[in-house]
C-alpha cells in the first residue's frame, strides 16, 4: 500500500486509521470499561434448560437469602412492568424479553438476579428454582409454523417456464451462524424512579428503529429513554442489533433493585442465545432457453427466525429485494417468502444478512443451468450478464442499479484473480492425487439500505390502512471552535469499520484544515445530538448516505465560513478557498486563519455579515429520494446504492480426511469512489473471513431436544488468519451519482460471495464422485458422509 501524498485530497488515500493509536494500546472504551455512575450491581440472567418448556413457579427464596442479592427479576415482574415488543407482522405472538408462561429456546431468558458482584449474581442464579414441563420442540423449518407468508409475481413467470427449453431445479440449505465479537452483549442501566425515566449505555449500534419499541416495553415516552453507544463497542458485524432485547429488562431490573445494573454476556451466552443469522431452505427453479439464458425464476424461501419472530425479521427475507436476480437479466420471478417458527433462538442481523443467503441459492442454480445446457461456469454467467449500457437498470423486483459494468467486472476477475493460474494449479494438484476445484461467484451488493424494504412484509393493502415505511437518513453536525478546530459528531456507533479516520479526511479536504485539527465522535446520546430511526451502523451505509450528510455538512460550514471572510478581506465569496488552515483568496496572497474567522464569529458576533448565523454549527442531512415505501405491485428500491463483487477461488481438499483448504481467493468490487484504499482493502479481508467461516466451519448445531452443542470456541469453529488464503483485491474505478459521496458500501460484499464461490470450487473438486454442494458449511466431516455415502450408493 502507498504512502499518503500531502500534496493530493485525503479522500482516496491509504491514510491509517486513527481509532488505532487508542486501540492497540488497550486503551479503547467499551462497554465493560464503563462506569458512568456510582453504585453499579450486577446481573446475572437465568435461562431455560429446555428448548420448549411451560414455566410454572419460579421460586427465588434461597437467591434472595444469598448475602449481596438485592433483587430477582421474575416473569411476575414482567408481565407486572414491561410490555411486550410489537412486531409488526400479523401471524406473530407478541415477543416478551422473559419467558413468562413458556419457555421457545434453550437459554431463554426466564429471571434475573441483582448483586453486589458478578460472582454472587452468578452463584445465585443457580439457587433460582424454576418449574419446568418440558415440551416437544420444532427444530426442522419444514415442520414449524409460518408467521409471515406473502407471494409475490414479477412479470410473466408461468409464460416463462412454459417458453423454457430446461427447467432447472433444486433446494438449497445456508447455515445458521454468527459473528463472536470480541466484546459480547453488554447493558448498563439505570431506573430513575423519581422522573420514571431510564438511561442505558450499551453496545447496540441500530438500526435505532428499536427505540421507541424499547420504550414501549418499558412502558415510558420516547423521550424518557435515553440510550448511550460508546465510540468502541468490540465489533458486532450485524448481531449487537440483538442487545436491544435485553435492554428492557436490565432496566427493570434497575428499577426493582434501586441501584443501577450492569450486564456482560460472557461467551457461553454469546454462542447460545445472541442474534445469528437466519438459516435459510430455497427451493428454487430456472426457466432456460436453449442457449443457456435464464428467463424465470420461481424461489420458494423458508427463513427459520427461531422461537420469537422478533423485530427487525423478518429483514432477511426481503432485504435483498431489490437485487433478487442478483448481475442476471432475468425478467420473470415468482416468489414464495415465508418465515417460519421453531424452538432454536431467535435471528437477526448478521453480516451480509440476506444477501447470503440468496447468493448461494443463485449462483449454484446458475452453475447447474451451465451444465444442463453445457456451459462453463465463465460462459453461462457471461451469457446472462446485465449489459453496461442498461445502467442504471431497474430491475423487476424495483431495485434500481446506479451504475456498472458485469461484464467488465467478469473479465477483470478472470485477468486479476488469475484464472488460468488457478486451473493450471488445480490440474497439478489432482496429479498429485488431491482433490482440488476452482469456483467462482457474481454477485450485486446492496448499501445505503431502505427501511421500507421491511414493509414488504405486508400486502399492499395493510400497507395501505397505515403509515408508510421508508428512508434511509442520516444526519452529522460540524462545529467549529473560536480557536478554527472542527469537531464532527454523527450518530453511526461504529463496530470497527473505522469511521473515524473516513469522516476526518472528508472534512479536512472540504475545510482545507489537517486531519489532526478535525475531531470525531461516532458515540450515540439520543439525549444530546440529532438522531432519527434510521441511524446506526448497518446494511454497509456509511459510505453511501453517512458520508454523504457530512458532504452536506461540510458545505453548510464551508458556506459560513467564507461569507465571514469574504467580509474581512473584503473580497467576493465565490473568489474564495478554504486551505491550509485558512481562507485565500484565489490567484493572490490575500489570506486570513480560520482561527481568525472562527473568532469573529464567536467573540464579535456584531461585526459579522448580513444574514449570517452567529454559530459555526450546522446539522445536515441526508436522505435519498429513492427510497420510497413498496409500491402497490410490491416492487420496492430495497437499498440506495449497489456495486458489483466477483469472486474467484482455488480449494484443495485432502483425499483421505475431507479436509478443505481455501489457498486463494480473488475479489473483484465496482463499489463507487473508494474513501479510504486501505480501510476498504481490510473491509473486504475481513468479509472474506466471515464468508469463509459460513462457508468451510460456523455452525450453530443443536441436538434432537433442541439443546445447542456448539456452546465454546472448542464446539464453534471460527477461521483464524491460519485459514485465511492468499488474497488477492482489486477495485473498478467509477463513482456513483446517486450520493453526494460517490461512494458504495464495500463491507458486506464479499462475505455474500465467497461462501457461494468456495461452494463452486468444492463442487468442482467433487465433480468426478458426482457431488454437487447443496449446503453449507462444507467441512471435512460432511464431504467424507458424501463420498462415503456415494461409496455405497446412495443418494
Amino acid at each position: 500500500m502507498s504512502e499518503v501524498d500531502p500534496s493530493r485530497p485525503l479522500v482516496g488515500q491509504p491514510v491509517r486509521r486513527v481509532e488505532d493509536a487508542r486501540l492497540l494500546r488497550g486503551r479503547g472504551r467499551f462497554v465493560a470499561d464503563l462506569s458512568p455512575i456510582a453504585g453499579i450491581h450486577h446481573a446475572a440472567v437465568v435461562r431455560s434448560p429446555h428448548a420448549h418448556a411451560r414455566v410454572g413457579a419460579v421460586d427465588a427464596s434461597a437467591a434472595l437469602a444469598l448475602e449481596g442479592v438485592i433483587a430477582v427479576v421474575t416473569p411476575d415482574d414482567a408481565r407486572r412492568l414491561l410490555r411486550p415488543f410489537g412486531v409488526g407482522v400479523g401471524g406473530a405472538e407478541p415477543y416478551w424479553p422473559l419467558a413468562l408462561d413458556t419457555a421457545r429456546y434453550a437459554g431463554e431468558p426466564v429471571a434475573v438476579v441483582v448483586a453486589r458482584d458478578r460472582y454472587v449474581a452468578e452463584d445465585a442464579a443457580d439457587l433460582v428454582a424454576v418449574d419446568y414441563e418440558p415440551l416437544a420442540p420444532v427444530l426442522d423449518v419444514e415442520a414449524g409454523r409460518v408467521v409471515s407468508d406473502r407471494s409475490f409475481r414479477y412479470g410473466d413467470p408461468d409464460a416463462a417456464f412454459a417458453a423454457a427449453a430446461h427447467r432447472v431445479e433444486a433446494s438449497f440449505r445456508f447455515p445458521r451462524y454468527s459473528s463472536t465479537p470480541i466484546e459480547c452483549y453488554a447493558v448498563v442501566a439505570e431506573w430513575d424512579a423519581a422522573a420514571g425515566e431510564a438511561t442505558v449505555w450499551s453496545n447496540f449500534h441500530g438500526p435505532f428503529v428499536m427505540q421507541p419499541l424499547i420504550a414501549a416495553s418499558l412502558g415510558i415516552p420516547e423521550n424518557r429513554l435515553r440510550l448511550v453507544v460508546p465510540a468502541d463497542i468490540g465489533g458486532s458485524f450485524g448481531i449487537k442489533s440483538g442487545v436491544y432485547a435485553y435492554i428492557p429488562l436490565i432496566a427493570l431490573a434497575s428499577r426493582l433493585a434501586g441501584v443501577p445494573v450492569r450486564w456482560t454476556a460472557d461467551r457461553w451466552e454469546d454462542l447460545v442465545a445472541s442474534q445469528a443469522g437466519t438459516d435459510r431452505l430455497t427451493r428454487a427453479a430456472a426457466a432456460v432457453d436453449a442457449e443457456g439464458r435464464i428467463l424465470g425464476l420461481r424461489l420458494e424461501i423458508l427463513d427459520d427466525v427461531g422461537a420469537h419472530l422478533r423485530p427487525p425479521e423478518p429483514a432477511t427475507l426481503y432485504r435483498c429485494f431489490g437485487n433478487l436476480v442478483g448481475p442476471y437479466a432475468v425478467e420473470h420471478l415468482a416468489v414464495e417468502a415465508r418465515a417460519v417458527l421453531t424452538n432454536r433462538p431467535p435471528t437477526g442481523l448478521n453480516r451480509g444478512f440476506g444477501g447470503q443467503q440468496l447468493y448461494f441459492t443463485l449462483e449454484r442454480l446458475v452453475e447447474m443451468v451451465g451444465r444442463r445446457v453445457g456451459l462453463d461456469r465463465v460462459e453461462v454467467r457471461r451469457r446472462n450478464l446485465i449489459p453496461a449500457q442498461h445502467m442504471p437498470y431497474r430491475t423487476p423486483t424495483g431495485g434500481v442499479y446506479d451504475s456498472g459494468d458485469y461484464p467488465a467486472l467478469l473479465d477483470t476477475l478472470l485477468r486479476e484473480g488469475d484464472h488460468t493460474g488457478m486451473l493450471a494449479e488445480r490440474d497439478r494438484l489432482r496429479r498429485a492425487g488431491r482433490l482440488a476445484g476452482v469456483g467462482m461467484a457474481m454477485i450485486v451488493d446492496p448499501s445505503g439500505t431502505n427501511l421500507g424494504y421491511i414493509d414488504l412484509a405486508r400486502t399492499p393493502e395493510e400497507r395501505g390502512r397505515g403509515l408508510g415505511k421508508s428512508g434511509c437518513t442520516e444526519s452529522a453536525t460540524l462545529t467549529m471552535d473560536p480557536m478554527g478546530g472542527v469537531r464532527l459528531r454523527i450518530a453511526t456507533a461504529p463496530e470497527g469499520q473505522g469511521h473515524e479516520t473516513v469522516a476526518a479526511q472528508i472534512v479536512a479536504d472540504a475545510l482545507g484544515v489537517p486531519m489532526a485539527a478535525v475531531r470525531v465522535d461516532p458515540s450515540i446520546d439520543t439525549a444530546s445530538q440529532v438522531w432519527n430511526v434510521s441511524s446506526g451502523s448497518y446494511s454497509s451505509r456509511f459510505a453511501p448516505i453517512v458520508a454523504s450528510a457530512i458532504h452536506r455538512a461540510c458545505a453548510a460550514l464551508r458556506e459560513r465560513i467564507l461569507a465571514i471572510a469574504a467580509e474581512i478581506l473584503e473580497v467576493d465569496a465565490a473568489d474564495l478557498e478554504l486551505v491550509g488552515g485558512g481562507v485565500r483568496a484565489r490567484g493572490s496572497d490575500r489570506a486570513v486563519p480560520l482561527r481568525r474567522v472562527a473568532g469573529v464569529a464567536h467573540w464579535d458576533p456584531g461585526a459579522l455579515p448580513p444574514g449570517v448565523e452567529p454559530l459555526l454549527s450546522v446539522t445536515a442531512s441526508f436522505s435519498s429520494e429513492l427510497a420510497r415505501s413498496p409500491a402497490g405491485d410490491d416492487t420496492v428500491d430495497s437499498s440506495i446504492c449497489y456495486g458489483g463483487v466477483g469472486g474467484l477461488c482455488l480449494v484443495d481438499i485432502d483425499p483421505d480426511t475431507c479436509a478443505v483448504t481455501l489457498l486463494r481467493y480473488a475479489s473483484v468490487h465496482d463499489s463507487g469512489r473508494i474513501l479510504n484504499p486501505l480501510l476498504a482493502d481490510g473491509q473486504v479481508a475481513g468479509a472474506l473471513a466471515h464468508g469463509l467461516g459460513g462457508a468451510l466451519y460456523e455452525e450453530l448445531a443443536y441436538d434432537p431436544d433442541g439443546n445447542p452443542l456448539t456452546t465454546s470456541f472448542m464446539d464453534y469453529l471460527c477461521p483464524t488468519v491460519r485459514e485465511m488464503p492468499e488474497l488477492r483485491i482489486h477495485h473498478l474505478r467509477g463513482d456513483t451519482d446517486f450520493v453526494p459521496s460517490r461512494a458504495k458500501g464495500i463491507g458486506e460484499g464479499t462475505c455474500m460471495a465467497a461462501p457461494a464461490a468456495i461452494a463452486s470450487a468444492v463442487t468442482d473438486a467433487l465433480s468426478g464422485h458426482g457431488v454437487e454442494v447443496t449446503e453449507l458449511p462444507v467441512h471435512g466431516g460432511r464431504i467424507w458422509e458424501w463420498l462415503h455415502t456415494r461409496e455405497r450408493g446412495e443418494p
